[in-house]
């Protein structure tokens, strides 16, 4: 477990939001599968919870308005040291700005936004919400990553927005750019061409830690969620993508021994 300072650096994933139909059931469907609970968020933007672990925070669950159509997701969020800036560098380099910069009460100030490719993300800067607190705990975050056509296209604006540095792994038949901070991973951008899901386009996926694959999968769905992709290995853990009752889709892993990628 690695508990997080008091300030995210700018470029840092520092926090997952859902927009969800129902609060009340998303809740309990995360309390079963994470043992989450929660507190009350900023409610500038409507209904908002906080979801916690042993008190940290870790996640964010916000209330869809009943009149917006908009697909059920999960959305990683970048620390900025100013949304404003960070807003128009979106711009200059060929991103989008659908929503803010804005306040969300005294919790800090944020914008949401896309790449190139139309995958969404936040921005957060930061005033008394810091973002998560807790990273590689079971039922905490612990990678996040850009599934998009190609990583190359992309990589570079992420790097000029957020001052990241994209290494790529050396693979004939791997497309992965891997993000670092100050030497650190923060977060990867997987190019998977023709495969990337129609219904979905480019988007981030989060990760969340969990102490047994299989057994959360299972969980997922008698909990009325879906398996997407079935358990399975890599050099990074055991891992499935899944989707909670409502679509919002993600991954559950059992991280492999010294393979946690913690941004922090």
């Amino acid at each position: 477990m690695t508990e997080v300072g008091n300030r995210h650096p700018h470029g840092t994933p520092c926090w997952v939001s859902l927009l969800a139909r129902s609060v009340e059931a998303t809740q309990e469907f995360y309390s079963h599968l994470f043992g989450w609970e929660f507190l009350p968020g900023p409610h500038s933007l409507g209904p908002y919870v906080r979801a916690t672990l042993n008190g940290k925070s870790v996640a964010g669950i916000g209330e869809l308005p009943g009149d917006r159509h908009l697909p059920i997701a999960w959305t990683t969020y970048f620390a900025a040291d100013d949304a404003d800036k960070t807003a128009e560098m979106i711009r200059i380099c060929g991103g989008t700005v659908g929503v803010g910069p804005l306040d969300a009460d005294d919790a800090g100030r944020l914008a949401v936004a896309s790449d190139p490719m139309g995958a969404v993300f936040g921005v957060w800067q930061a005033l008394h919400h810091r973002g998560i607190e807790v990273f590689g705990e079971p039922g905490a975050p612990v990678w996040n990553e850009l599934v998009t056509r190609e990583a190359s296209l992309v990589g570079k604006f992420y790097s000029v927005v957020f001052g990241l540095e994209a290494d790529a792994v050396v693979s004939t038949d791997f497309d992965y750019l891997t993000l670092h901070l100050a030497g650190r991973p923060v977060g990867g951008i997987h190019g998977v061409g023709r495969a990337l899901p129609r219904d979905r386009g480019a988007h981030w996926m989060t990760y969340f830690e969990v102490a047994d694959t299989d057994a959360a999968a299972r969980q997922v769905v008698e909990l009325g969620g879906g398996v997407i992709r079935a358990p399975r290995d890599s050099e990074y853990g055991r891992l499935a993508t899944v989707a909670d009752p409502e679509g919002a889709v993600f991954t559950v892993i059992r991280s492999a021994p010294q393979q946690h990628a913690v941004a922090g």
